[in-house]
């Protein structure tokens, strides 16, 4: 069998859910993984799979069908996916809602140029969520969409706890009010706002001595954070905290409530969900999945970038087209 050869780039969380998602599929193999640390200092989980240098990455072009990038939205994926669009077919994870058309734009120009084929913003939102909003908005046009997150941890929230001060160790977790979500089911179609639609529960260990009630209050306070949100700020010892939340739990559902039928009296619902025990390894096992399709769209010589919007799900699977259709349709 020929095999998908594939790069890494990065070899935080997200890369090595890659590395691990590689494993799980018997057309593709690990060629190397591409990191700003030093090669020496980067021990893998494939024997026999060495690790280089990011800037190296581009003497590799001749040994990779598919870069996957694994670099964070803020600063690393803007410039790392135009930039190695140059050398490689690339996909990312790009989550940055708001920029996504700009990030597109940039990795679209860098792929046409050098005759190559990009994907972005590809996980679980963006990315799954995403085909899901466009399918139910297609199919029940009266109606509406909603989408909740969690329960999980917020990466980028939890970042901002642990930078309050006398705050040791913190975690938060985004969580869906429940309350609003059967509210959606029920047909209602509410207006929600964004504190009636998730609420925030923080955990932290606070340091020795540490003001707990002035903690509470600038977490509670923390604008384009918490301000918005009802917020649970909890204090944990660090062994219930080193227990209890050592993993990145995530998840959500996306709704579409919706009338048709004469006079559109008729309910109907679309729920999509997902409950992740790791947010790294779902979104890399998504990645490699995209990986298989970029790889079988090269070779139908499409190029420029692309989203999860414009791969048919047959490119995704391992199935011929004639198992799809004898076994899953």
């Amino acid at each position: 069998m020929e095999k998908i050869r594939i790069g890494i780039a990065g070899y935080g969380n997200l890369g090595k859910g890659v590395e691990l998602a590689i494993r799980q599929n018997d057309d593709m193999e690990l060629v190397g993984v591409f990191t700003r640390r030093d090669p020496a200092n980067v021990k893998l989980m494939t024997e026999g799979v060495p690790a280089y240098r990011l800037s190296d990455a581009q003497n590799m072009q001749d040994s990779i069908d598919v870069m996957i990038i694994c670099g964070g939205s803020a600063t690393d994926l803007p410039e790392q996916t135009p930039a190695l669009a140059q050398y490689f077919n690339v996909i990312d994870s790009f989550d940055t809602h708001a920029r996504i058309p700009e990030h597109f734009a940039n990795v679209d120009k860098a792929a046409k140029e050098n005759g190559h084929l990009a994907m972005i913003s590809l996980g679980w939102d963006p990315g799954l969520f995403s085909l899901n909003r466009v399918y139910a908005e297609s199919i029940l046009p009266n109606g509406k969409t909603y989408t909740f997150w969690g329960k999980g941890v917020s990466q980028g929230h939890s970042d901002a706890i642990r930078r309050v001060a006398g705050v040791k160790k913190g975690i938060q977790y985004t969580v869906p009010v429940e309350a609003a979500m059967d509210a959606v089911r029920s047909g209602v179609q509410p207006e929600l706002s964004t504190r009636e639609k998730h609420e925030r529960v923080c955990f932290v260990v606070a340091e020795d001595g540490a003001d707990k009630d002035a903690i509470t209050a600038e977490i509670k306070g923390m604008k384009n954070y918490f301000d918005q949100y009802n917020t649970t700020v909890n204090f944990i010892t660090d062994e219930e905290f080193d227990a209890q939340h050592n993993t990145m739990p995530h998840g959500g559902f996306v709704m579409r409530s919706a009338k048709t039928g004469d006079g559109e009296k008729t309910h109907q619902m679309i729920e999509y969900s997902l409950k992740l025990e790791s947010n790294p390894e779902f979104t890399a096992s998504v990645l490699v999945a995209y990986a298989r399709a970029l790889y079988r769209m090269k070779a139908e010589g499409m190029t420029g970038c692309k989203t999860a919007f414009d791969v048919a799900p047959a490119y995704l699977s391992r199935m011929s087209a004639a198992e799809l259709r004898a076994q899953m349709l």
